[in-house]
């Protein structure tokens, strides 16, 4: 059975954007028909188990919780952290000032 990206993202409850991130990257098993973007249902259930069954969280990454009925919902907020962390630019706080005119 293939799912599309807005059925994916309901079940999993994430942005369709998350996915369509994550298929670009390579992170999530999909296909590709004719520029569309579907997913095996199949590879999705052994692409969710094997995300389960990973080494220990990394340095900043989310804490296990011992709700074992949660796995799922730790998986994806692990994964969020780690597509939505913020990119540094330097320091904002630095004002620089506006020229007028050419000089």
């Amino acid at each position: 059975m293939l799912l599309t990206v807005p059925q994916l993202a309901e079940l999993l409850q994430i942005k369709a954007s998350t996915l369509y991130a994550w298929a670009a990257r390579g992170q999530i098993p999909c296909l590709k028909l004719h520029g569309l973007v579907r997913f095996r249902k199949d590879e999705i259930d052994q692409w969710l188990e094997s995300c389960s069954r990973s080494a220990p969280p990394e340095t900043g990454a989310l804490p296990l919780t011992s709700n074992r009925g949660n796995d799922v919902d730790t998986l994806i907020a692990r994964a969020k952290a780690e597509v939505y962390t913020p990119r540094r630019r330097g320091n904002q706080t630095e004002i620089k000032p506006h020229r007028k005119g050419g000089a």
